[in-house]
């Protein structure tokens, strides 16, 4: 199958790694000194699984000069651009084409599909700690790498999604075909909600939330939250998430971040509202009380975020 990734960060770069080193038909979507890093010196990737390696050559181009029809895209940009992918997404799709939205952003699947409604966009999320270090090299640390994906309705299945999940597993990438994305895309927010959170509100990275005390009792906290918000949305966990997401957590090494901290810090554009403001709108709609969140957007809002 022939698959497009819009999108060449931590998340979309390191799948395009992965599955063109398993000799799979990749394109990545970039830009800029990344994008022609890409394009005359392969793709370095620095890991703490497989150690330090180039993949060279990739297929890597920008929107304007992408010219093939994919079988399946693979949307990994971050959530306030996504609304600019998707003119690119309707040019270049063939009525058969699969589009499956990786982003931090609870509900985007179903938000992209109403945009369109001519083709299947499922919903998915990613765990994987991964960024930029430099144009051309992407840091990927800790050992987690699954992509978890799948329809909201069951009707919407076809087959060629297990085709995906295939070619993800034979890529080194645990594939994991969802019967509830609903519940795993909000399981998945689970932690990298909180983490964006915590991290932002103490400004620290994984080390002091991975120690006992005030910082990693708070992380802790507002995954609760968020369980106690996916009860109100008639959502039910198969394992504890707090337990779940604090193994998650040390399975890092200390300094590790959420992409949302560092965009912050480098003064960018973030998705703080996607994973923070938003989760307190979501509470006031459910009805539900979240006082850490709420607690934490009332310091960030006092900030001028």
């Amino acid at each position: 199958m022939k698959y497009l990734i819009i999108g060449a960060g931590g998340t979309g770069g390191c799948i395009g790694a992965y599955m063109t080193e398993a000799k799979k038909d990749v394109t990545m979507i970039a830009r800029g000194a990344h994008l022609q890093a890409m394009q005359e010196n392969g793709l370095q990737m620095e890991t703490t699984k497989k150690g330090n390696y180039t993949i060279c050559p990739v297929k890597a181009t920008d929107m304007e000069h992408y010219q093939e029809q994919p079988d399946i895209i693979f949307v990994c940009v971050k959530g306030y651009s996504l609304l600019g992918t998707i003119p690119f997404i309707r040019r270049v799709a063939k009525p058969e084409t699969v589009v499956i939205p990786i982003l931090n952003i609870y509900g985007t699947g179903g938000r992209l599909q109403e945009q369109l409604p001519e083709l299947l966009v499922t919903d998915g999320c990613i765990y994987i700690a991964a960024e930029i270090k430099a144009p051309g090299c992407l840091w990927q640390n800790g050992d987690i790498f699954r992509v978890v994906f799948g329809v909201r309705n069951p009707s919407e299945y076809r087959p060629v999604l297990e085709e995906v999940k295939k070619d993800l597993d034979e890529s080194g990438i645990t594939g994991i075909l969802s019967d509830d994305i609903r519940r795993d895309a909000l399981m998945k927010f689970s932690y990298v909600s909180p983490a964006a959170a915590c991290g932002q509100y103490y400004d620290v990275m994984a080390g002091p939330m991975q120690k006992p005390g005030e910082i990693r009792d708070a992380f802790a906290a507002l995954i609760g939250e968020i369980h106690t918000l996916a009860k109100a949305m008639g959502i039910s966990f198969p394992t504890d998430i707090v337990k779940t997401n604090l193994d998650i957590l040390d399975s890092l090494t200390p300094e590790a971040s959420t992409s949302m901290q560092r965009d912050v810090k480098k003064g960018k554009s973030s998705e703080m509202d996607g994973l923070i403001f938003e989760v307190v709108r979501m509470g006031q709609q459910y009805g539900v009380s979240l006082p850490v969140y709420e607690k934490i957007a009332r310091a960030l809002s006092a900030q001028g975020f």
